[in-house]
């Protein structure tokens, strides 16, 4: 039997008020919970503080709460002839050093392709490279009644449990809306969630053609034909889907106030509406799209940069849960390789979509949301852990620290100061959107199922230990 203790913190979730205590972990699920060393101890405290561990992690001073859940990752995803800069191994080597215990990320079927097929592959990219643990979105291309029989299954015998249907990108991965309907519907007979990316892609697509018929190339213009009332559109298009397939509903990477809108209506009226949004919507804006040359195209993203006045809004959003979980929507290109983001050089419209963040959303978080006075401690587990567990049918085996559930934890130090920086970051690409930016507040150890994988900062587990996990419902 593996034993660790984590001794001496101060132990933070989303529903109990903070308290020091220490936490033992056997056989990588939390078995007692107890008064930390020096208080008054009880029969469980001296259990705890009299076991013998094979790891001590000494957390005097410091917080203990539950390893972070990123539920939006790209990690090894093709784009074309090429795929992205992270695969399975090093994204989650950042997400862990990050603090991230978790990540779900997007099986991707070709169009016509089994979903099983998408399944199969994206266990493969998975399995032996992962260093913590993973589960899967499916994407749903189109529907039929194969495609209803395997959601079915999928949510029944295999564990994945919400699909993912893009209202953007047509030709490419655009679901009718015929198609996404007979998805909430199906979702509400077997018990799955269905995501949306929330873009109107035909209007899109044409202010694409219209711009680039005006030769307006340059990587802003990525940003000016995605405006934000496009996806204030899809969003409420959405609602209304939801609404009456009497089904559940989680809109991705909400980035502007038009969207969060919709959904806060849709809430007040009763609809089982949900949304995410991502770190680069609430501390980066479109100024960024101004930068000299080619350098807009670091922040090439969809939905892209909004100006800056649509962050508070989306932080009214989490205050109020309008908005329950902050996720990253990692998908890192880079610069100098001709295969990323330089494809798009001679036309906005190439730019491979995506940017790096796996590594930085907790520290982020902490420091322009708990530091900045706009949500408490509490409120951040439950953004970045207990919410996306309860969303997406992990809880409450994660998001927590409790009796019976998994030992993920992460040791955090809110006074650690950190220059996000590229060349020392994890994450296998040439930049990123914070360069220079100093945030206070970060992890400087990280358990996983009882397993000490970063210590002082520094990564210690080993490629292939991360688990796929079998997601229930929500």
């Amino acid at each position: 039997m593996s034993v660790t203790l984590v001794r001496n913190g101060t132990v933070i979730t989303a529903d109990a008020p903070a308290r020091r205590a220490d936490v033992l972990i056997e056989d990588g699920v939390i078995t007692r919970i107890g008064t930390a060393t020096g208080a008054v101890p009880d029969a469980v405290a001296g259990a705890v503080a009299g076991a013998v561990a094979d790891t001590v992690v000494d957390a005097a001073g410091l917080l203990v709460m539950p390893g972070g859940i990123d539920a939006h990752t790209h990690l090894d995803m093709p784009f074309g002839s090429t795929t992205n800069a992270d695969d399975f191994e090093s994204g989650t080597i950042a997400a862990a050093c990050g603090g991230t215990t978790t990540v779900i990320d997007f099986a991707t079927p070709e169009a016509g392709e089994a979903l099983y097929a998408a399944l199969d592959q994206w266990h493969g990219r998975a399995a032996g490279k992962a260093v913590i643990d993973y589960g899967f979105h499916m994407v749903v291309r189109e529907f039929d009644d194969r495609v209803a029989a395997e959601m079915d299954r999928l949510t029944r015998d295999d564990g994945v449990t919400s699909f993912k249907l893009f209202m953007a990108y047509p030709g490419r991965l655009m679901a009718s809306d015929e198609t996404i309907r007979q998805a909430l519907v199906r979702s509400r007979n077997n018990g799955a969630l269905i995501c949306l990316h929330a873009e109107n892609g035909p209007v899109i697509e044409t202010l694409i053609r219209e711009a680039l018929a005006r030769g307006e190339t340059a990587p802003k213009y990525h940003a000016r034909t995605r405006p934000s009332s496009t996806e204030g559109e899809a969003a409420g298009r959405a609602m209304a889907l939801a609404e009456q397939a009497g089904a559940r509903v989680y809109i991705v990477h909400v980035s502007c106030s038009e969207a969060a809108g919709e959904i806060r209506r849709a809430r007040d009226r009763g609809v089982a509406a949900f949304g995410e949004t991502c770190p680069q919507y609430l501390f980066l804006s479109d100024e960024e799209y101004e930068r000299p040359g080619f350098e807009g195209a670091k922040f090439v993203m969809s939905p892209p940069l909004r100006p800056r006045w649509h962050q508070d809004v989306l932080w009214k959003a989490l205050q109020d849960d309008v908005l329950q979980v902050v996720a990253t929507d990692h998908c890192p290109f880079c610069m100098d390789r001709p295969d990323h983001k330089p494809l798009g050089l001679h036309d906005f419209s190439k730019i491979p979509n995506g940017a790096p963040g796996i590594e930085t959303r907790l520290m982020l978080l902490w420091d322009g949301g708990v530091r900045a006075g706009r949500i408490d401690e509490q409120r951040f587990v439950e953004l970045t852990a207990a919410g996306p567990a309860k969303m997406f049918g992990l809880w409450p085996r994660k998001g927590t620290i409790a009796i019976g559930s998994d030992g993920d934890l992460m040791v955090w130090d809110p006074t650690r100061e950190t220059t996000l920086a590229a060349a020392t970051l994890h994450m296998r690409v040439d930049y990123n959107p914070y360069e220079g930016r100093v945030v206070r507040g970060g992890p400087v150890a990280v358990v996983s199922r009882g397993d000490l994988i970063v210590d002082r900062g520094r990564f210690v587990g080993r490629p292939g230990r991360g688990q796929f996990l079998k997601r229930g419902h929500a």
